[in-house]
C-alpha cells in the first residue's frame, strides 16, 4: 500500500487479519517534527506526553484512567499545541496487563476516532521507550484491539481486516485524472 510515508509492506495473516509494517519510528524532534528541540521521551508539556512520528506527529499522554478525560476538550486544546508545527494526533492510554494497553485517540483534523492503527503504532513504541511494556503488545481501542510489534525493520501492526466498499471509476473520471 502507498501512503505519504512511502510504500508499506502488507501481509495477509489469514483469519481475517492483516499485518502492516508502518516503518521505523520517528524519534528525533526534528523528524516527528517538533518546533524546538527537546526530549522526545518527556515533552516539557503538563501531563509528561512523549512524541512519537509514524509518518505523522503524534502525542501520547499515560494516564491512570482514559475513561475520566474528556477527551473532546482534552485532544482538541493539545492537538494545536505550539509544540507541534503540524498539529499532533493525541492519545491517552493506561498499561491494562502486561504487554496490554487501552487507548483513546482524538486524531488531527478529525477528532475522536474508534482507532487508529498510526497512533496505536506510536502508543507502543512510546510505552516500551518508557519501558511500561515490551515491544510487542495488545492496543485496545473503542472500535476494537490490534497487536502491535516493534521489530528492527519496522513497527508490524496486525488487526482484523473487512471489505467496507466497492466501487467502479468511469473512464470520464480516469481520463480527468
Amino acid at each position: 500500500m502507498t501512503t505519504d510515508r512511502g510504500v508499506l509492506t502488507a501481509r495477509d495473516m489469514g483469519e481475517g487479519l492483516t499485518a502492516v509494517n508502518m516503518g521505523a519510528p520517528q524519534l528525533d524532534w526534528q523528524e516527528i517534527p517538533l518546533a524546538e528541540d527537546v526530549d522526545t521521551l518527556s515533552l516539557p508539556i503538563p501531563g509528561d506526553p512523549v512524541a512519537t512520528g509514524m509518518g505523522n506527529p503524534h502525542c501520547t499522554f499515560f494516564v491512570d484512567d482514559i475513561d475520566a478525560i474528556d477527551l473532546a476538550s482534552f485532544g482538541a486544546t493539545r492537538e494545536h499545541h505550539p509544540l507541534f508545527p503540524e498539529r499532533t494526533n493525541v492519545q491517552i492510554a493506561n498499561v491494562v496487563g502486561e504487554n496490554h494497553l487501552r487507548m483513546r485517540v482524538w486524531e488531527r483534523g478529525v477528532g475522536i476516532t474508534l482507532a487508529s492503527g498510526s497512533s496505536s503504532c506510536a502508543v507502543a513504541v512510546a510505552a516500551a521507550r518508557r519501558g511500561l511494556t515490551g515491544r510487542s503488545v495488545q492496543v485496545d481501542l473503542d472500535g476494537g484491539a490490534l497487536w502491535v510489534d516493534w521489530r528492527d525493520d519496522g513497527v508490524w501492526m496486525t488487526g482484523p481486516t473487512t471489505h467496507v466498499f466497492s466501487g467502479t471509476l468511469t473512464p470520464a473520471y480516469l481520463a480527468s485524472l
